[in-house]
């Protein structure tokens, strides 16, 4: 089973960029359906973007964020440009096995990490 461990979030001001890491342990990383979700306080858990056997990303950050992953590694990435006060939330990474937006389709989570976008 995959284990996931995100880091990379942190403080920035708006217009400014981060990129986050999720980190994979085990052999079969390269099978999963990966994507990122995020949590804003007093908000539900939303997804972001997903990497399957294509790209898929919320509409809210088409254009400024960009989801890559390298299966020789085990490593899923979110390159985040241009970022808003509104991205402010928890980044959480996630394995399933459909390239679906619902977090229902994904059963495997990491811990998540902060990104702060100040104004």
């Amino acid at each position: 089973q995959v284990q996931l461990v995100e880091s990379g979030g942190g403080l920035v001001q708006a217009g400014g960029s981060l990129r986050l890491s999720c980190a994979a342990t085990g052999r079969t990383f390269s099978s999963y359906t990966m994507a990122w979700f995020r949590q804003a306080p007093g908000k539900e858990r939303e997804f972001v973007a997903a990497y399957g056997a294509s790209t898929f990303y919320a509409a809210a950050v088409g254009g400024r964020f960009t989801i890559s992953r390298d299966n020789a590694e085990n490593m899923l990435y979110l390159q985040m440009n241009r970022l808003k006060p509104e991205d402010t939330a928890v980044y959480y990474c996630a394995a399933g096995h459909l390239l679906i937006t619902d977090q229902k389709g994904y059963n495997i989570w990491g811990q998540g990490t902060q990104v702060t976008v100040s104004s």
